[in-house]
């Protein structure tokens, strides 16, 4: 009886795959894991071992280094191997692995897997399970597969844990950051500034105390002091702002995302508290406002924005026996110490420098035409940007995702430590990708009511002048000249020096009219008469 079983037994493994060819398929999460005993090498030689048990003669191997749960299609070897089979469809294969963690740790995944070799007639076959497709095998296959799942999901969890129980202590506990470097401790790694952070004290110290009025400054003057070095100054504005965003510069500690709130951290801040918070504030005013004196007053509009031609101080204004107005330099050193200046003079002066500087009435026929073409340009630029943002951020989480089955899989205490430092930098790089869509935003809005309100300031700022209060009155000529004005005594404004918006205006309109047809010219032009 008993070799009657064993007959049919060998029967049926024969049956089941005659005329048939192996395929290993090998996963491991690192190279370091073949010095584990469980590495690709490894892996291979056992199935191949396998194969050679069952009389199958073995033809290819499929290595992975990807692992995880997700979709298997994201895995370069997987997706190769389907490919594979599907060029040679007179061939009948069968796919063997060591173990059943290697095919799938997600439930969802395990079973689309499993069809899509069903549809392609392969047989999968594992080394320390039997795939059973009866009623009772497929559940206990399910088993199988959600355990898989639940293990690497429990340990997503254990590490974030960790990680956020470090971070309410004060420990950063993710990459590095610009200016710093990781340290040893009594309590681990613990950063400290370094010569960058040096330098970025002093750019954002500059910034909340003014004497960088722009982010461009900043980004300028940390160039130049090699803070930054492969890109131009332009490049850099978004990643100081998200420097200067950072309470972690100010000593503190915060991460929105697993709701940990700012607190005191154990690492030195390279700026105090009230720097920080002085630059959150000009940041929250935005560079409208930047250089807007808070003594302005209706009696002297232009306070605070003309500056003495002979000596570049500014130029004080003040009323001599609450009778006659007048501005002043008062710089001891200036050639024009004391000498007033009425302010009739000056303000009438100013008042037909607003009267030159208006649009031409011919250039606002082609502002629609450029404007609507470079609008269109930018839309397609940010579309997108979102849409690498989002397959980044796809990456990342996938990427996250096997590193916690790797971490779960590791042996030892210092692989374990390995991958629990990437995972790190994973979070810290996922936490920086912002993936907020734009595809239900109507772009055309905030970009039509710009243009028209800043045509209209440009096509008549000095009728515009009188209607607005002092404060308005200043944002408009920040608005329309870049720098504060030079203002010379014995010839007035310095004119030739000024530079104007409306200049650079109509020189961008009409450079870049040379590309537009005469055809796309008209049809604005037709809406204007």
């Amino acid at each position: 009886m008993s070799k009657a079983k064993k007959i049919v037994s060998k029967k049926e493994n024969t049956n089941t795959y005659e005329d048939r060819v192996g395929i290993v398929y090998a996963r491991v999460s690192s190279k370091r894991q073949e010095t584990e005993g469980s590495g690709l090498e490894s892996q291979e030689g056992r199935c191949i071992s396998d194969l050679k048990h069952i009389s199958v003669p073995y033809e290819k191997t499929f290595p992975d280094s990807v692992t995880g749960g997700g979709d298997f299609m994201q895995r370069p070897a997987m997706k190769n191997l389907l490919e594979y089979v599907d060029s040679h469809p007179h061939k009948k294969f069968v796919v063997v692995f060591d173990d059943l963690k290697r095919f799938a740790r997600d439930t969802e995944f395990h079973f689309k897997l499993r069809t899509a070799f069903r549809a392609r007639d392969i047989i999968p076959k594992c080394l320390n399970y039997n795939f059973d497709d009866s009623p009772e095998g497929v559940f206990t296959e399910t088993i199988f597969a959600a355990q898989g799942q639940l293990e690497r999901e429990q340990n997503k969890r254990q590490v974030v844990q960790k990680m956020k129980a470090r971070l309410e202590a004060g420990y950063w506990a993710f990459a590095g950051k610009k200016g710093y470097t990781r340290g040893d401790s009594a309590y681990g790694k613990l950063f400290k500034p370094n010569e960058e952070g040096k330098i970025l004290a002093l750019a954002m110290e500059g910034f909340a105390n003014r004497t960088f009025l722009r982010l461009i400054d900043v980004c300028r003057f940390l160039v130049e002091k090699g803070f930054w070095k492969k890109q131009s100054p332009e490049k850099y504005i978004d990643k100081l702002k998200h420097i200067f965003l950072d309470p972690f510069y100010c000593g503190d500690i915060e991460y929105p995302a697993w709701d940990v709130k700012r607190t005191k951290g154990q690492h030195e801040g390279i700026i105090s508290p009230e720097t920080y918070e002085r630059i959150q504030k000009l940041l929250k005013k935005g560079d409208s406002a930047r250089r807007i004196r808070k003594n302005i007053s209706p009696d002297f509009p232009l306070r605070g924005l003309l500056v003495c031609d002979h000596c570049g101080f500014h130029l004080n204004a003040a009323w001599t026996n609450k009778i006659h107005p007048y501005y002043v330099c008062h710089t001891k050193d200036c050639a024009r110490y004391g000498k007033s200046i009425r302010r009739k003079d000056i303000e009438g002066k100013f008042l037909e420098l607003l009267q030159k500087n208006t649009l031409k009435p011919e250039i606002g026929v082609l502002v629609d035409v450029v404007f609507e073409r470079v609008w269109i340009e930018e839309v397609n630029i940010l579309k997108l940007s979102e849409a690498t943002k989002i397959h980044k951020h796809k990456e990342l989480e996938e990427r996250a995702l096997q590193l916690s089955d790797a971490i779960f899989n590791a042996k030892s205490p210092q692989v374990k430590s390995i991958y629990e430092k990437q995972l790190e930098d994973i979070a810290i790089k996922i936490e920086s990708i912002t993936t907020i869509s734009i595809a239900n935003t109507d772009l055309a809005i905030p970009y039509r009511t710009a243009l028209d309100k800043a045509v209209k300031l440009l096509k008549s700022p000095y009728t515009i002048w009188f209607s607005l209060d002092v404060v308005e009155q200043h944002r408009l000529f920040y608005f329309i000249f870049e720098e504060k004005l030079s203002y010379n005594q014995e010839s007035g404004y310095r004119t030739d020096k000024i530079p104007c918006a409306v200049r650079l205006f109509e020189e961008f309109v009409t450079s870049n009219t040379q590309d537009v047809e005469m055809g796309e010219i008209e049809s604005p032009c037709r809406r204007f008469s």
